[in-house]
């Protein structure tokens, strides 16, 4: 059976969904395209459901064929009205996420990286990207930042999203808890700090807190961390997702040589 109209209940609640970069009422997460959906299968979230077109399913019989999950084809017009991007390639996945645990996220060598207000969801999701690049354990997204659900977030990953242990919706007082139960040193990144990141040591348990683009960090996570500035010349500050890419890099130099 192929669903043809716009109006069908299904689609209609996987638009809803993908244009407010939110789950369904299911609790799955859309996701847009043959990348995304090949990095899924390497990863750890479930594979519910594939949308594809005639033509799609043609084209990507083999990956289609490597996803166990339901397909359901719906008609080129009807696919179109429902993705939130114009370049899906006519292939569209609902995932459930995998519910990670702190332990999770902090293992044996904990490095963590902590959103702090971090909206744009280019630069949360960069900011993932590099946390897999760099060997971190985990992802903290406080209160207020990007959702892991938004499209844009999960593109700007390139499937690294699938694979790094996360928790999101997490207060200051929850984060500021457990680093100090699990003996955790918090650094947040500042450009007016008096430490500079060459002299900050980041071998030990550590959690890299990274703020929004326009607040920067927040006052609850300042009265708890080391503040760590980057080096810079002539300019006042750094992109987050750049600023907190350069200190997971330093912190993998750092543990490579110890």
């Amino acid at each position: 059976m192929q669903l043809t109209s716009a109006q069908n209940p299904l689609l209609k609640a996987i638009r809803r969904a993908a244009s407010a970069g939110r789950p369904t009422d299911d609790g799955l997460i859309v996701v847009e395209g043959p990348h995304l959906l090949e990095e899924a299968l390497r990863g750890e979230w479930r594979i519910e459901q594939i949308l594809t077109t005639p033509a799609a399913s043609t084209l990507y019989a083999d990956l289609l064929r490597d996803a166990r999950c339901e397909k359901v084809e719906v008609s080129a017009r009807a696919f179109a009205a429902l993705a939130a991007t114009e370049s899906t390639q006519e292939v569209l996945a609902l995932l459930r996420p995998r519910v990670w645990t702190w332990d999770d996220l902090t293992g044996e060598s904990p490095l963590l990286v902590v959103l702090d207000g971090v909206q744009d969801p280019g630069n949360a999701g960069t900011i993932v990207r590099s946390a897999e690049a760099f060997g971190a354990t985990g992802v903290v997204f406080l209160r207020g930042c990007a959702r892991v659900s938004n499209g844009k977030l999960l593109r700007a990953t390139a499937g690294s999203m699938f694979r790094m242990p996360f928790v999101e919706g997490v207060s200051a007082a929850e984060l500021i808890g457990h680093m100090q139960a699990s003996n955790i040193n918090l650094h947040a990144l500042v450009q007016s700090a008096p430490n500079g990141l060459p002299e900050t040591d980041l071998r030990d348990k550590c959690a890299l807190a990274v703020g929004g683009e326009g607040a920067g960090i927040s006052d609850a996570i300042l009265a708890e961390a080391q503040t760590v500035r980057i080096p810079t010349r002539n300019v006042e500050s750094l992109n987050a997702a750049i600023a907190c890419s350069i200190a997971l890099f330093s912190a993998q130099q750092q543990r490579n040589a110890s």
